[in-house]
């Protein structure tokens, strides 16, 4: 069975995002993407919601992109990708699926029985928020940046529920980046 791992940049204050959308902060560098690269050799599908989705398209296809992180945009053009969204109509990045929104749990229970590598979730903040709900995500990447923002979302914005996670084990990156994962 595939498990879906959700990889998510927080504040040491629990915000995954600053305001209107800003992720200026996040502290990324070659420590980050030796981590990532190894992250990326256990998956073969990236799960998005639309806005994460909109974001990483406008990014990972360009030049600068492959100038920049090559084995990482690489990776980013060629995996399958699924995006869950109540209001996209069509998707144009290569080796993308869209799957209306209201289909997300049996959907992924359905993908998650299918032969091949994990799942993984880059952001996606809301898309994370409703895979918990529906017990879907089986390990949580969080990569805690030496920074706090006087305001933003939430990381665990909406739980109704307590969640116990079994430790894994961490990271501590010469930037100060801190990664933990758990297991649910």
């Amino acid at each position: 069975m595939r498990n879906v791992i959700s990889q998510m940049m927080v504040t040491v204050n629990g915000l995954v995002e600053g305001p209107d959308h800003a992720l200026d902060w996040h502290v990324v560098d070659d420590e980050y993407d030796q981590y990532n690269d190894e992250l990326f050799s256990t998956v073969d599908t990236l799960l998005f919601g639309r806005v994460t989705y909109q974001h990483m398209e406008d990014f990972w296809k360009t030049p600068i992109a492959y100038e920049k992180v090559p084995e990482t945009a690489e990776r980013m053009n060629q995996y399958d990708k699924i995006v869950f969204s109540n209001t996209l109509d069509q998707v144009t990045w290569q080796n993308t699926t869209l799957i209306n929104g209201g289909e997300l749990e049996k959907q992924l229970r359905h993908l998650k029985q299918q032969n091949g590598k994990n799942m993984l979730v880059l952001g996606s903040s809301d898309l994370v928020s409703a895979l918990r709900e529906y017990g879907l995500v089986d390990e949580y990447h969080l990569i805690v940046n030496p920074v706090a923002l006087a305001d933003g979302k939430r990381l665990w914005s909406g739980l109704n529920h307590t969640i116990t996670l079994q430790f894994l084990d961490s990271k501590v990156f010469q930037s100060g980046n801190v990664l933990l994962r758990y297991r649910k």
